[in-house]
């Protein structure tokens, strides 16, 4: 029966939109964090151009009072899923104003351990806290008034034009000046500091985040303005809107979201100096602001052409990242994807251009599909068709035909439809044509040139060997050295990874740690430095190879890891209390005061990175905690569907065992209800 709906209802906006243009939005709205709930009163502009019998509106699960037409009262229908209108409105200009209530169960998320609000209204799903169009193709503007506790930032698309008290709460009142799809919609509410620069062109680029995190700004947000400045230029179309805000929140449920003027991302990317070498913001970055034109300015009709919404954003993030760190870095990110594209073509037979396309086609061959008519037709020719693509459609929706229509124009020579076939409407990846654009780099000649010694023995290397390590050519290359030493005598591999060391490339040396999991005395001193890297991955791994080989030393191995705290999600410090719990050196009173702190760590007082990792060492330790187990439970009701996911398969897992089976039964009764109803669910389940 649902599919049904979802027939009916795509067929029902497909026949709407031509007959009725939403002009603009003016909403007021009241999100409050302790019932989950927001108020709101709309204001829609319409026109209607041809005779239709009904007006829809998505709206999930919302109740609605004082609907009128015109400033008249109207009859409506609500069926949960839409507000449906079929009185009151004339042929031309119209205005709607309603009154709505809802209680979001999904896209306004109500995070209360951080007290932050935030949405994610990917694709279609802005209709759960804001009555609007789930049709893409239906494009308004959109002006935001939100009334809130006045100690907290509201953040919304566009430009915060006026902010008013209101009681103990202030209102605060944005406006938008082009039209957008209503998925782009995007509301945050939380306590951030925040800086303003202004790009090369006089945009207004806003970084927020928040107070704890002040002195990771700059390593969180290193190279925005760069990236900005350049991806106006190598687009050749300006920025389309008039500020641009960045916004990082807790538990997000990807790693950003390209909502327009106001990007939100996973707080995971919030970074300092060290954490910056090990997982930064600088891709995201640079592809969620790409979106900003490809995705955001030009909208894909349907699923079939999402890959001109993530193909552009991931090739011009590449191409800003080249920007930053070079040739050799954006032509190794190609390579990367490249394997990854032949070897899902072996079991992925759905073509980039098909609605159920994996995120890898979508993203990863989109990219490579522009990479090769770009070099194809010449950097120069490309910008012109893409600019003059932008310039076409601009705040319309899109079609890949209209994309290869301007190629076409401005490189005829260029076969666009031979292109078509094999790039976005086979499934198989061209590997020997990427490999050709691949070796234009000489890294890349150098890197291949290297694999192939994988053929060769010792003797026969070690020279080649020792050249390349000494160079400054790019890390891949000695990583894949250190690779094909993995398994060789320490005594034949010791010059070599002395040289390795040498290079203080936090990469190759972390390979030094990765690759060398037998550690020989002789080589214990070199490898110990490892553990003042600039990379928790590497301090991390080089600690527990180090536990492992020498239990002599572990006083010395815990007394260093004693103030580390590692990333966002606490793994150097999760790791600290986990082998202090274990290890026979500590006093019991120490590690009663570690056990107590590694099991608040799974609490929903932290984020489910943190609780994750907690839940799983804890797990390892003691598996009958009943404080943990409810935390497990816990975590199969979070709104990240990674995390509860995990919580849902540990428990399946663990019911295995009886014993366990009968504590998680026994816990039932102490359990809130939501957390009670998916225990329930889980126990009922057959093995």
């Amino acid at each position: 029966m649902k599919y049904f709906f979802f027939l009916f209802s795509f067929i029902s906006f497909a026949q709407q939109t031509p007959k009725v243009d939403f002009i603009k939005c003016n909403a007021s709205v009241y999100p409050e964090m302790e019932t989950k709930k927001v108020d709101g009163v709309v204001t829609y502009e319409f026109k209607v151009i041809s005779a239709i019998d009904s007006i829809r509106i998505d709206a999930v699960n919302m109740t609605f009072s004082t609907v009128e037409i015109n400033g008249k009262s109207v009859k409506f229908k609500n069926n949960n899923k839409e507000l449906v209108l079929f009185e009151g409105f004339v042929k031309g200009k119209n205005k709607l104003k309603f009154v709505y209530q809802a209680f979001p169960k999904q896209t306004m998320y109500f995070n209360v351990g951080s007290n932050q609000i935030w949405t994610q209204g990917q694709g279609k799903y802005t209709s759960h806290w804001l009555p609007s169009f789930d049709d893409v193709n239906e494009k308004l503007v959109f002006n935001l008034n939100v009334t809130y506790d006045e100690n907290y930032n509201v953040l919304v698309n566009g430009i915060l034009k006026e902010t008013f008290p209101d009681k103990d709460k202030k209102i605060w009142l944005y406006e938008m000046q082009k039209p957008m799809s209503s998925y782009l919609l995007a509301m945050v509410i939380g306590d951030f500091r925040n800086k303003v620069i202004a790009s090369k062109s006089g945009i207004p680029l806003q970084f927020f985040i928040q107070p704890k995190d002040t002195a990771k700004f700059e390593s969180t947000y290193r190279h925005s303005k760069k990236m900005f400045d350049y991806l106006e230029k190598e687009i050749g179309f300006k920025y389309p809107w008039q500020i641009y805000k960045q916004i990082p929140v807790e538990d997000f449920l990807y790693a950003g979201m390209e909502n327009t003027s106001c990007t939100i991302f996973a707080q995971d990317f919030v970074v300092d100096d060290i954490g910056f070498n090990d997982r930064n913001y600088v891709n995201v970055n640079a592809h969620e602001l790409a979106h900003q034109w490809f995705g955001d300015l030009v909208t894909a009709k349907s699923g079939k052409d999402h890959w001109l919404q993530e193909g552009f954003a991931t090739y011009y993030a590449l191409l800003a990242e080249r920007e930053v760190f070079g040739d050799d870095y954006f032509y190794h990110q190609l390579y990367r994807t490249s394997l990854q594209l032949k070897n899902a073509a072996k079991t992925d037979t759905i073509p980039v251009m098909n609605e159920k396309a994996s995120s890898l086609s979508f993203y990863q061959k989109g990219a490579w599909a522009l990479h090769v008519i770009r070099e194809a037709i010449g950097p120069k020719l490309f910008q012109k068709a893409v600019k003059t693509y932008l310039k076409k459609h601009q705040f319309k929706n899109v079609e890949t035909d209209d994309f290869l229509a301007e190629i076409k124009k401005a490189a005829p020579a260029f076969d666009t439809e031979e292109f078509k076939k094999v790039w976005l409407e086979d499934y198989h990846f061209q590997t020997d044509e990427a490999n050709v654009l691949l070796r234009k780099n000489a890294f890349m000649r150098t890197l291949f040139e290297t694999q192939q010694l994988r053929k060769k023995s010792l003797a026969e290397n070690r020279q080649k060997f020792s050249t390349l390590l000494e160079t400054d050519v790019f890390y891949p290359v000695k990583t894949e050295i250190l690779y094909q030493l993995a398994a060789v005598s320490f005594e034949d591999k010791a010059a070599f990874l002395t040289l390795a060391m040498q290079t203080n490339n936090v990469k190759v040396r972390q390979a030094v740690a990765e690759f060398t999991t037998e550690i020989p005395i002789a080589f214990k001193l070199q490898y110990e430095l490892l553990l003042d890297d600039a990379s928790y991955e590497t301090k991390e791994i080089a600690f527990m190879n180090l536990w492992k080989n020498f239990p002599e030393s572990r006083v010395t191995y815990l007394a260093k890891a004693q103030n580390w705290i590692g990333g966002n999600d606490k793994s150097l410090r999760i790791l600290f209390l986990t082998f202090s719990i274990l290890s026979d050196e500590k006093e019991s009173a120490e590690k009663t005061s570690y056990y107590n702190e590694l099991v608040d760590y799974t609490s929903a007082k932290y984020e489910s990175s943190v609780r994750q990792n907690a839940i799983s060492n804890m797990l390892s330790i003691n598996i009958k905690d009943t404080a943990v187990l409810k935390s497990l439970v816990n975590a199969t009701t979070h709104h990240k569907w990674q995390f509860s996911k995990f919580g849902r398969d540990k428990i399946r897992q663990l019911m295995k065992d009886e014993t366990i089976r009968g504590l998680f039964e026994s816990l039932l009764p102490t359990l809130p209800e939501t957390d009670k109803s998916q225990l329930q669910k889980l126990l009922n389940e057959k093995p």
